[in-house]
């Protein structure tokens, strides 16, 4: 479809269902929640393990055929923890998996195919016991790490950088920098007092974002009628 013929009031029921259905299922598998995220396509959102932690107005852009995954394993060695800050985007296909510990901050955004992870999984020479080569990985706040961009276990990644699309972070990145590469490495700086706008500046007054956005909808969507979205339904054609 190249178009949305959904009626306004469809999509304003499909988005209280959604809402519901974050509060009733999502919300309770996390163990320490700041409010109700916004959560495209929930059912898509996997969560496995205890110790995860996520923090207020966190837009979360699951797809059904690309889910996204927050996974932590219990181990003799600790009780692997998984800590997303504040107003944090989370895209399609992010993959974030903890033996021991994963801390992200506030204002920071994960492109699709993002993975993280803080262990090996297995040693070079014994394959047969996991989670023996792990280390922390901590993301500072506002960092932004493109599409596809694998972070390993060890790795500290500075406030305000950037990693770009495909890198492979496998040691630590400094502050105010964009870093790019398999391994990555920095290939620019970033000016620390020129004036930055974060994710925050969305939620300052939150009840005005979600009224724009719901204003936004009926501009875009406020012309559709029924009969036209059930034919885009059942027989669709070059002009949807």
């Amino acid at each position: 479809m190249r178009r949305s013929t959904t009626p306004y009031w469809i999509k304003t029921i499909y988005k209280r269902i959604n809402h519901w259905y974050v509060r009733r299922f999502i919300a309770p598998q996390f163990d320490s929640l700041g409010s109700i995220p916004e959560v495209a396509h929930p059912r898509s959102l996997v969560i496995f393990g205890r110790n995860i932690h996520l923090g207020k107005f966190a837009q979360i852009i699951c797809a059904s055929d690309n889910c996204i995954r927050f996974t932590t394993w219990p181990s003799k060695q600790a009780n692997a923890e998984i800590r997303i800050g504040d107003y944090c985007l989370i895209s399609p296909g992010v993959r974030i998996s903890a033996a021991q510990s994963i801390h992200i901050g506030d204002n920071c955004m994960l492109a699709a195919k993002v993975t993280i992870s803080d262990s090996d999984w297995h040693g070079i020479y014994n394959r047969i016991r996991p989670f023996r080569c792990t280390k922390p990985v901590v993301i500072e706040n506002n960092v932004w790490l493109g599409e596809s961009v694998i972070v390993t276990k060890g790795v500290r990644i500075g406030e305000n950088s950037v990693v770009g699309t495909g890198a492979v972070v496998t040691k630590d990145i400094p502050a105010n920098c964009i870093a790019a590469g398999n391994p990555a490495r920095v290939i620019k700086t970033i000016n620390p007092n020129r004036r930055m706008l974060k994710r925050e500046l969305l939620f300052k007054d939150p009840e005005h974002y979600f009224y724009n956005q719901d204003q936004l909808d009926k501009l875009m969507l406020g012309n559709n009628g029924w009969r036209d979205w059930l034919r885009s339904v059942i027989k669709p054609n070059r002009f949807d």
